[in-house]
């Protein structure tokens, strides 16, 4: 089922708060086009005066000088959308967005916990019209026929098209409920063609010549013959259990337990799987439409309802004042977005889980509390240049091994260095010609005197990802006061060493890649 909506706050009146007789003088939101000032949105009061989008907006000043104008954020315009897509996650996990006009909501398999079809849409359009906001609605089998019920203005309380009634329903729309562009609507209304049911009266072939495929194609979404594709704006969870509540609840105390009768309802479903959960999302719902959403991650596969509160009682520690209840949740939502295959645990004869992993579960608590971005580990990376060879990445991420090692075998290689830099360093040195050990460096202003050098190493260059990249011949150096560091010499002088890998200019260049203990 689709179901589209456009949403317009209602303008508070300028008169006092104890006068109800004067009323708000009528308001226009105008835009900049091209050298024009043009409207782009008008009150209900503003439209009984016969004001229109698309208008100029010195002519509308001077038919109606008492009129408020003022110029329209679409930036701000999309923020309330999205937050209203947001809230409507209340009712389907399929919310996609239609900017500017609205929302397109998948109920296909949600009705019935609402009561029906009509039940959903009333305590929609209720629930909206208590947070300040007017709003249409339509219900039909076919997204883009609820669209163009809306467009055409029928969503005023409500509109629901059965299956197969697509045309009887979409024939009496004007042509402006198809959305179609400017100048080919200004066509039509030269032609004197106002109703969809005008258009459908001719040849299709014609249509097309003149006004392009788009309107076909716009016509046969409308009509429901073609498929209008949604995209939800976010994933849909693996599993999801929800908790409505007659009374509002603020406390954190009665969050973490209905949080834990969610997670213990979810249980039994991640068993019967044989999985656990790697990334949950506690969704908030306020009831002034405003949503909170926590997500936690965990290094492991977990499916206690134990396990997952204290996961999330971190995350709303780390929070602190930022976790705002307002007024109070109606709703509160247990999602979880990725899972892992987990065997059962074997326990003791006291129920105790034997061999528990303390450190995974240090890991998932500072992932909770710090953010999973602050918990990293560092992985190998099939690659023998230093700088690549090692990556650091969240510790929740990727499988679940944090005992294992790397599945990059790390190659036999000569000593490296306790401290690596993360990029090598320039320096100026002094060597034996042509290609000998370094006598002396110069690394950040400091000059360093050579007393003692092991090497050369060398490391050919990555031709796959670099092909003009140079060798590198790398030494562990000591000075004089006894310090330890990795250098390393790009190319070389001497052509008869490899012609390959001499440098243009016949002076090789010297980095400082890391320092020993």
């Amino acid at each position: 089922m689709g179901r589209s909506w456009r949403s317009d706050a209602p303008r508070k009146g300028a008169a006092g708060d104890g006068d109800r007789s004067v009323r708000p003088a009528p308001l226009a939101l105008y835009e900049t086009v091209g050298n024009a000032n043009r409207i782009v949105a008008t009150c209900e009061a503003a439209e009984a005066m016969g004001l229109a989008a698309g208008g100029g907006l010195a002519e509308a000043k001077a038919r109606f000088p008492d009129m408020e104008v003022m110029l329209a954020d679409p930036a701000a315009d999309r923020r309330l959308l999205e937050a209203v897509a947001d809230w409507c996650d209340r009712y389907t996990p399929l919310v996609a967005l239609d900017a500017p006009h609205g929302l397109v909501l998948d109920i296909s398999g949600c009705a019935h916990l609402f009561g029906g079809e009509r039940a959903l849409m009333d305590d929609l359009l209720v629930r909206l019209f208590h947070q300040g906001l007017a709003a249409l609605a339509a219900i039909a089998s076919h997204a883009g026929t609820a669209l163009a019920l809306v467009g055409g203005g029928r969503g005023r309380g409500g509109a629901i098209v059965a299956e197969n009634d697509e045309l009887a329903a979409v024939s009496p729309l004007p042509v402006a409920a198809l959305r179609l562009e400017p100048p080919v609507a200004a066509m039509f209304r030269r032609l004197g063609l106002k109703t969809i049911d005008a258009l459908l009266a001719l040849p299709r072939a014609g249509l097309a010549r003149r006004f392009g495929e788009d309107l076909l194609a716009r016509l046969d979404t409308a009509l429901g013959r073609a498929s209008r594709p949604i995209s939800p704006r976010r994933p849909v969870p693996d599993l999801t259990a929800e908790r409505r509540l007659f009374e509002p609840i603020s406390l954190t105390d009665d969050v973490e337990r209905i949080l834990l009768l969610l997670a213990a309802r979810l249980k039994g479903d991640l068993e019967r799987r044989g999985v656990g959960a790697r990334q949950l999302e506690l969704s908030l719902f306020r009831v002034d439409g405003a949503v909170n959403r926590l997500v936690v991650g965990a290094s492991r596969p977990v499916r206690e309802p134990a396990a997952i509160q204290r996961l999330f009682r971190e995350r709303m520690k780390g929070l602190g004042e930022e976790f705002d209840a307002g007024f109070g949740y109606d709703l509160v939502k247990l999602a979880i977005y990725a899972t892992e295959p987990m065997p059962d645990l074997q326990t003791d004869l006291s129920g105790e889980t034997v061999g528990s992993d303390a450190f995974g579960s240090l890991v998932d608590r500072l992932g909770a509390r710090l953010g999973e971005a602050s918990v990293l580990r560092l992985d190998a990376v099939a690659s023998h240049w230093p700088e690549r060879a090692e990556r650091w990445q969240p510790m929740a991420a990727g499988s679940a091994a944090l005992a294992r090692p790397s599945p990059v075998a790390a190659p036999q290689t000569a000593p490296r260095p306790l401290r690596l830099l993360a990029m090598p360093e320039a320096i100026e040195a002094s060597f034996e010609v042509p290609d000998g050990a370094p006598l002396k460096f110069r690394w950040r202003r400091a000059l360093h005197v050579v007393r003692r050098a092991e090497g050369p190493e060398r490391l050919a260059g990555e031709w796959w990802r670099q092909p003009d990249a140079a060798a590198r011949d790398y030494y562990r150096v000591e000075d004089e006061a006894g310090r330890r560091f990795w250098l390393f010499r790009e190319g070389c002088a001497d052509p008869a060493v490899d012609p390959e890998l001499q440098v243009p200019d016949g002076r090789p260049a010297w980095f400082l890649h890391g320092i020993f203990a």
